[in-house]
């Protein structure tokens, strides 16, 4: 995503509590949709992810409409990316003195609106 067209509008969530491939599964489902289309998927769905997915969307349209005055309702999601942050490593106590490891994973979301074509 580097190297992305002008107009495209990104947005990046960083530091996601939640593990990389939870995340993919919906954004899997809302990729190539429109904006409008995208959010009420993200409202019916019974997953956690739903809420920093949508945050992070709601950005890169605010960044579509702000910056580049481009109209939401033309909108369409052409870029949706999960990658894998840092883990946070913790320890739980277990039986006979051992110590069981446990890693909370994060995640780090980009987004990409595009105008329809």
């Amino acid at each position: 995503m580097a190297n992305t067209p002008t107009n495209k509008a990104l947005a990046h969530g960083r530091f996601i509590r939640g593990s990389v491939s939870k995340v993919r599964r919906v954004l899997d489902q809302i990729r190539g949709r429109s904006y409008r289309e995208a959010l009420i998927m993200l409202e019916f769905m019974p997953y956690r992810s739903t809420g920093p997915i949508t945050k992070v969307l709601r950005s890169a349209v605010a960044n579509a409409e702000h910056n580049m005055g481009l109209d939401p309702a033309t909108l369409v999601i052409s870029e949706a990316i999960a990658d894998m942050g840092p883990s946070l490593k913790r320890f739980r106590p277990r039986a006979q003195g051992r110590a069981f490891a446990i890693k909370k994973q994060t995640c780090h979301i980009s987004i990409a609106v595009a105008p329809s074509t």
